[in-house]
């Protein structure tokens, strides 16, 4: 799964990264948590746009959806129409995983060599009271397995056109995007309390 993430790049680069025509007012987070409003790439009327949207579908009494299995978004009624209809990508420069180490747990930090963004699968709906975004998740790479079982959609810079397309709504064309990535380079690390940086 994913509970918590990283988005501390500049805006400008965000900006470059994502093909957007304006750059975007972001402030560095270190530790953007369920609920709260996040970053995301949307298409307006055929332009790349950066919205916020709260994290988390809503779901009745429950807990907000705050992840979206990739195996079953496309029939599940809570994900299925906005899986072929309202797709978009959650910029991202790191994500947490916890360990626990003498009874505690500890953070730790997944994020690029390079430090460079990169785009979360999401999914979006707008709902009354707002907009709401899920994340999509898919079985782990051989970096992330040791430590989780689940780890979020991250998708190649090439296939961000692609995912955004609404033209595009056939599950069987969209679903091997959802596949994970081993060939993505991810270095993992700890952090320190929540919004520290760490090496």
């Amino acid at each position: 799964m994913c509970g918590r993430f990283t988005l501390t790049t500049p805006a400008e680069l965000v900006a470059e990264a994502f093909g957007l025509d304006e750059v975007p007012e972001l402030s560095p987070r270190r530790n953007i948590s369920p609920t709260e409003d996040i970053a995301a790439v949307t298409l307006v009327e055929g332009r790349r746009v950066l919205r916020l949207l709260k994290w988390g579908f809503p779901a009745g009494t429950s807990r907000p959806i705050i992840n979206a299995r990739a195996e079953t978004i496309a029939s599940r009624p809570a994900f299925r129409d906005a899986f072929r209809l309202r797709r978009c990508l959650v910029p991202a420069d790191g994500f947490y995983e916890w360990v626990e180490e003498g009874g505690k747990k500890k953070a730790l930090w997944f994020r690029r060599p390079d430090r460079a963004p990169f785009a979360f699968a999401g999914l979006f709906e707008e709902a009354h009271v707002g907009p709401f975004c899920t994340l999509v998740t898919t079985t782990p790479t051989r970096v992330v397995a040791p430590i989780h079982d689940r780890m979020p959609v991250i998708l190649p810079k090439e296939e961000y056109a692609r995912w955004l397309d609404p033209k595009i709504v056939e599950p069987r064309i969209l679903a091997p995007l959802l596949a994970p990535r081993e060939g993505f380079p991810l270095d993992v690390g700890p952090a320190g309390p929540l919004g520290r940086d760490v090496a």
